[in-house]
């Protein structure tokens, strides 16, 4: 029997919401597309026992779920420096940089280790991160260039950006990811629209007022006559440090019913916005993958985001596409093409129904099942 023993801290940490998603969703299907004889193995840091059965309950079917001696931090530090905590050698998967990369002997005892490096922002905005992600983030790439056997990225562009500062030669694999499986229209979509208070037209995007994403100029394009009064929608947090989308509306001169964010939506919630909208914006400045704009597209909507190369990548021609903040130019600038490209697909049924077929065209190119087999050959080609 082979084990495919897959780190997923994630399950019950700090991560992102997005890391923690892509964390279950593929060891789910890592455990539902194992080949004969093969089974999948969770491993852990030194959590509690209430999280020890919340995350066996989170992936059905895995063979065990194996306990590390030390806590999550402590064991990231560990891992950092180099040490040997990691349990039985054998072929293992992290679906971060969380991972004990150290020197093995690949091929006498069948060890293997694959990680994963979700995007490029401790290089190009480490604001993102913050000073002690960004540093443990650069330290474990730096172990992963000595010692990974293998390095996922979720895109093309982020092989290409992180060329740029790491030499991983041919050990680079393009694995994307896919929207989840639960996010789908629940049965009570009416009820939840009524308490979600949407409107009958409304703009929508995903993120918060963090200077990377871009929702601070979205909500000052809405400000402008081209958006045609359109209400935004925001699933995010209101506020972030001292800024808040509620103030950045105030400032634009906008009513208070113009701009909402709706806090952090679960599945059904967040289906239900999303089958309901008008038009998806995500106008993030850089991404490693852009998981939003793949939601978006699952559900026909259509898609207007920044020229960033992963979100392009990504959309494929299936969306409107906007550049980005041009060194030097004016402030607003970024936002007036924001409000153009709203503008656009508002006056335009046309335009609008061809962006939502090639919407649905395009979401049926992502999917959990072809990423999880896609990793499996990436082991047995190790």
């Amino acid at each position: 029997m082979i084990t495919l023993r897959v780190i997923v801290d994630e399950l019950v940490g700090d991560a992102p919401g997005g890391i923690r998603r892509y964390t279950e969703e593929l060891t789910r299907q890592l455990i539902r597309t194992a080949p004969r004889d093969c089974d999948v193995e969770a491993v852990v840091s030194n959590i509690t026992d209430e999280q020890l059965q919340f995350v066996r309950d989170r992936l059905p079917g895995v063979a065990a779920v194996t306990r590390l001696p030390l806590a999550h931090r402590e064991l990231a530090l560990a891992w950092q420096s180099g040490l040997a905590v990691g349990g039985p050698p054998g072929i293992l998967h992290a679906p971060t940089l969380l991972a004990p990369l150290r020197r093995h002997g690949h091929q006498e005892h069948h060890q293997q280790v694959a990680v994963t490096i979700h995007d490029t922002l401790a290089w190009t905005h480490p604001e993102a991160l913050g000073t002690t992600g960004t540093i443990w983030t650069k330290a474990m790439a730096k172990r992963a260039r000595k010692h990974a056997d293998a390095v996922i990225v979720p895109t093309h562009a982020v092989a290409d950006r992180l060329g740029e500062v790491l030499d991983f030669g041919d050990r680079i694999r393009v694995i994307g990811g896919a929207p989840a499986t639960a996010l789908r229209l629940p049965a009570d979509a009416d009820e939840r629209a009524a308490r979600l208070g949407l409107p009958e037209r409304y703009a929508f995007t995903i993120g918060t007022v963090e200077p990377r994403k871009g929702v601070a100029p979205l909500i000052r394009a809405v400000a402008r006559a081209e958006a045609q009064g359109i209400p935004l929608l925001i699933a995010g947090a209101d506020r972030v440090g001292e800024q808040s989308a509620t103030g950045v509306a105030a400032a634009a001169g906008l009513p208070e019913d113009r701009v909402r964010a709706l806090g952090r939506l679960d599945d059904a919630d967040l289906a239900v916005a999303l089958d309901r909208a008008t038009v998806f914006v995500f106008p993030s400045l850089a991404e490693g993958f852009g998981l939003p704009i793949v939601e978006a597209f699952k559900f026909g909507l259509p898609v207007i985001h920044s020229d960033d190369p992963a979100l392009v990548e990504v959309a494929a021609g299936a969306s409107l596409v906007v550049e980005r903040p041009r060194p030097g130019e004016a402030d607003d600038a970024y936002a007036e093409r924001l409000a153009a490209a709203i503008g656009r697909v508002l006056s335009d049924s046309e335009l609008r129904a061809r962006l939502g077929v090639l919407a649905s065209d395009r979401a049926r190119a992502f999917s959990w099942r072809d990423s999880a087999e896609r990793v499996w050959q990436l082991h047995a080609d190790l």
